[in-house]
């Protein structure tokens, strides 16, 4: 027995974060979020169950993953082989148009993308929800990823983690607005997600109040998108943002993301407001580039202003985009 089949996933980027796990071995989130899933920057993957291969393989733009992430590759597969049953070794064959463990949400993608190749190549067809589900034991943001447009994560209740899973507030196409993004930094970042959220969730004397504001954070959200109301949404996404940084930063020792360069791309969003009134609001990731929210028609001079910061490497301008699809 064999099978074959391979999807696409686009990036997502969290307005209301989520940082700490209630739960390590299942990927169980300690709070929701609520994120924007992008068009033109995300997965793309192709899982194929053979016989005939010796052993599990993983390869990244046509060269073999690097051991740590081929781990991770295979003991995601292995939940999918105990779903359908299968005993069967994968070739999994992955190219992204972001960069990998870089602060971009490569991994929210990049397991989207294979949930679904995965389960389509097993034999599997599982409903959105069981598919976000599954997502997130890959990647806690992943589960957002299944889904286009915006997208809100259940951090659930039940020890399982059956209720944990992402669902959509809001279709790609019912809000005509862009996520402009600085490039601020190259390279990998030094201190992964997964590492630096228990190593704040252990230390950081600010974690609780984290834990506790985000709920009203998440309310808050859901009723400013549903009223398209940016001058609402913004604010509360900046300082969801801020808040999950100082509580990294509080961490001992502390984990900081940021460069002068992400100081100053963010000086320049508050100039746009400021000096130009464009609503315009940022949201940095765990990592050192920096992500503005904002209309599509300000999107132009949103980004021009992003790239005369000095040190700024790029920009890349993404409108909301479909949720995983398979490819053929």
């Amino acid at each position: 027995m064999s099978g074959e089949a391979a999807a696409r996933a686009g990036t997502n980027i969290a307005l209301v974060k989520y940082w700490g796990k209630r739960d390590a071995a299942l990927n169980l989130p300690a709070t929701g979020s609520l994120s924007l899933t992008l068009a033109g920057l995300g997965t793309e993957t192709r899982v194929r169950f053979s016989r005939g291969l010796p052993g599990d393989r993983v390869f990244i733009d046509g060269l073999a993953a690097d051991v740590g992430f081929a781990d991770r590759v295979c003991r995601f597969l292995d939940l999918v082989r105990a779903r359908a049953g299968l005993s069967l070794p994968a070739e999994v064959h992955t190219s992204s148009s972001v960069p990998i463990a870089a602060g971009l949400a490569s991994s929210a993608s990049g397991f989207a993308a294979l949930a679904l190749a995965a389960t389509r190549a097993a034999g599997l067809e599982l409903a959105p929800t069981e598919l976000s589900a599954l997502a997130r034991r890959g990647s806690g943001s992943a589960a957002r990823s299944i889904f286009g447009g915006f997208a809100e994560m259940a951090p659930g209740v039940r020890p399982d983690g059956a209720d944990a899973h992402a669902r959509q507030i809001m279709g790609p196409d019912d809000w005509d607005v862009r996520l402009v993004v600085a490039i601020t930094a190259i390279g990998p970042k030094a201190v992964g997600s997964t590492e630096a959220m228990n190593h704040t969730a252990r230390t950081s004397p600010y974690y609780a109040p984290w834990i506790a504001a985000t709920e009203r954070d998440l309310m808050e959200a859901r009723v400013a998108l549903l009223g398209r109301d940016l001058t609402v949404l913004g604010p509360i996404a900046e300082r969801s943002a801020l808040r999950m940084h100082a509580c990294a930063l509080a961490a001992d020792p502390p984990v900081l993301y940021w460069t002068g360069v992400t100081i100053e791309a963010v000086r320049a969003v508050l100039a746009l407001r400021r000096e130009r009134n464009i609503a315009a609001y940022f949201t940095i990731d765990a990592g050192p580039h920096v992500k503005v929210l904002c209309a599509a028609a300000d999107a132009p001079v949103v980004e021009a202003a992003l790239r005369a910061v000095p040190g700024v490497r790029d920009t890349m301008v993404a409108a909301p985009g479909p949720g995983v699809e398979p490819l053929h």
